[in-house]
């Protein structure tokens, strides 16, 4: 009998391939715009949604569990059970609004592309505007013109996306959501995503509001009183923290370097890709989706003792000739490269374990991307990576510079995140007639001033995660994430001293959080590493920690890597690396990963000093 489930539980892993590969190839070309069929992405979208929620599969599934003798058919069998009570859509009527969700969000993504937004340049001139310049400029300009433009930019944004569709998919969210018995949207989110409650999930963030509440009152007036009151206005706020540092620190982390940084730091960490194949778009340009990402087409599993490695595509947005974009995008490298090492170590016995979507916690999924970037802001790893053209490290005096900019503004940026939650939760409970573009719009900044205690540098409406399905009402699980990341630094310091080209950490993080896939939760996965369930207390510490107390950690830690012996060059990442742009070959590693990184740094010179539709 088992015979019959182990041939269902094949072809419904071949059929789940088939379906996810043609939707993630057509998401990608599309977000990438390399490809305007947004007609055939919609139709893959709905397709693979279709797939997902076939209420058909879940009787046979469990009929097929009951005829399966062996425990690992079993466990495939009960993967695809957890990922089909997720999706399943038994009502009709929730199904086609389901489908009319999808068409009126690929309809909204292709008008969001055809926006043309501007803002000042350096040199005074209105130039073509995307979220990352804009970030970056209200970070790292000393022009307080361009950084008004910028702020500009991401309220006309804001602008346009309450006048055009996002409120009108807002109720379809809610009328969708209760169709499947929900409360509003996102209460049926948060339940789907992370399998708490709205009251359970704001039970931690209060908690961590709470905890911070204090700090971030004090940073603002410790920066009032150093800077003066302009000094708190939002377009302001981010280049008085941190921009001089950021000028600073930018001759240290050339974005040329940045590939050659990541394979070098994650080959010493025993980070291995197990034979996957990764596509890096890493440029910004337009008519590219303006957020970092990660997806992967083909997911890793065991198909009858046969590995299946995984096919990751993931991108960043960095802009080499503007200042602060080397280390912008040296952070997403970081961070998507620690998505694509979680999604290529997956060792279950079905695709359904490997992927972003639910059963998958979001907050699972991305502490093991925000652990990966964590590891750029340890003073160790900068003093090891971060040289100028002439080869010198960084200097002590501006390590101490960077904590002194931003260790104040830590809770502060924590408090960020949640407060898109607090947000979300308000705008998915307002009555439908109460929901106009004037109505949202003064909620956001209402809870921007009581969360921030000012209104935010990145406006709420301006964060593009609102708009897709996928992640909006998510955006807690990046929070819940970075608790659980100082949990596991905790514990890896503890244990080890240090974390910076430790090779037992990607070995461990594999074994305990990566093998696993959705098969555990994100708290079994925290308890079998570090023997700790989930707290938000780490993180709070970590946020409220003095400026004096944070500069002698990282002297310690300095100290203490001058006394352990050379890493080495680790092993090498077992991974075929693409590096494009748009439909361009940058460089790859079919050669050598040698000269993959010597193609790389040529190529992003050469960039630097031409037009980019010049370059072949």
């Amino acid at each position: 009998m088992s015979s019959i489930a182990r041939n269902y539980l094949n072809q419904l892993n071949a059929d789940y391939l088939q379906v996810h590969r043609r939707k993630e190839d057509l998401f990608w070309s599309t977000y990438m715009g390399t490809s305007d069929n947004q007609a055939g992405f919609t139709a893959a979208e709905q397709a693979y949604k279709a797939f997902c929620a076939d209420p058909a599969r879940l009787p046979v599934l469990r009929e097929m569990q009951a005829l399966a003798e062996e425990t690992e058919l079993k466990q495939g069998l009960g993967g695809w059970i957890a990922f089909f009570e997720c999706n399943v859509i038994e009502d009709p009527a929730a199904a086609a609004l389901m489908d009319e969700l999808v068409a009126a969000e690929a309809a909204l993504f292709a008008r969001r592309r055809e926006l043309k937004l501007t803002l000042l340049d350096e040199q005074g001139r209105q130039v073509s505007g995307s979220l990352p310049a804009a970030s970056t400029a209200l970070a790292a300009s000393a022009d307080e013109a361009v950084r008004q433009s910028a702020l500009a930019m991401f309220h006309t944004l804001e602008q346009w996306v309450v006048d055009n569709g996002y409120l009108e998919i807002v109720l379809l969210r809610n009328r969708f959501a209760r169709a499947m018995g929900y409360r509003d949207y996102f209460d049926y989110k948060v339940r789907k995503n992370e399998q708490m409650s709205p009251a359970q999930l704001f039970a931690v963030l209060d908690d961590f509001i709470a905890r911070t509440e204090q700090r971030v009152h004090q940073s603002l007036a410790e920066l009032k009183a150093a800077k003066g009151e302009a000094a708190l206005l939002p377009h302001n706020l981010r280049y008085f923290v941190s921009g001089d540092v950021t000028r600073q620190l930018d001759p240290y982390v050339p974005f040329s370097r940045a590939l050659k940084d990541w394979v070098e730091s994650f080959r010493r960490l025993g980070i291995q890709y197990r034979d996957a194949t990764l596509t890096l778009d890493l440029l910004t340009r337009e008519g590219k989706y303006e957020n970092g990402f990660c997806h992967g087409p083909v997911p890793s599993f065991w198909q009858e003792g046969k590995w299946v490695p995984a096919v990751v595509n993931f991108t960043s947005l960095a802009n080499p000739s503007q200042v602060g974009s080397g280390w912008s995008g040296l952070n997403t490298l970081f961070h998507e490269g620690g998505h694509a090492a979680h999604f290529a170590n997956v060792t279950g016995n079905a695709p359904c374990f490997s992927q972003e979507f639910p059963p998958t916690s979001m907050a699972y999924a991305e502490t093991q991307s925000m652990f990966c970037d964590s590891l750029l802001d340890d003073a160790d790893w900068l003093k090891r990576y971060a040289r100028n053209e002439a080869e010198e490290a960084i200097p002590d005096s501006l390590i101490k510079a960077m904590i002194e900019a931003r260790q104040p503004f830590r809770a502060f940026n924590e408090r960020q995140i949640a407060l898109v939650s607090y947000f979300e939760r308000d705008l998915y409970a307002m009555a439908d007639g109460d929901r106009t573009p004037a109505a949202v719009l003064a909620l956001a900044r209402q809870w921007e001033r009581k969360i921030l205690g000012t209104e935010s540098p990145r406006p709420l409406l301006a964060i593009p995660h609102l708009l897709n399905q996928e992640s909006a009402c998510a955006y807690h699980g990046y929070l819940l994430a970075l608790m659980a990341v100082e949990q596991t630094r905790a514990y890896f310091l503890k244990r080890d001293g240090y974390l910076t080209d430790n090779p037992r950490i990607g070995p461990d993080l594999a074994a305990h959080y990566w093998g696993p896939g959705n098969g555990m939760t994100h708290d079994q996965t925290l308890q079998s590493l570090t023997g700790e369930g989930f707290s938000a207390a780490p993180l709070a510490r970590v946020c409220n920690q003095s400026v004096a107390d944070a500069w002698a950690q990282a002297q310690a830690c300095m100290a203490a890597a001058q006394q352990r012996p050379p890493a080495g060059e680790g092993a090498p990442l077992n991974a075929r690396i693409r590096v494009v742009h748009g439909d361009l070959l940058v460089a790859d590693n079919s050669h050598s990963e040698a000269a993959m990184l010597a193609d790389f740094e040529a190529w992003i010179r050469r960039y630097g000093e031409a037009e980019p539709a010049t370059l072949g």
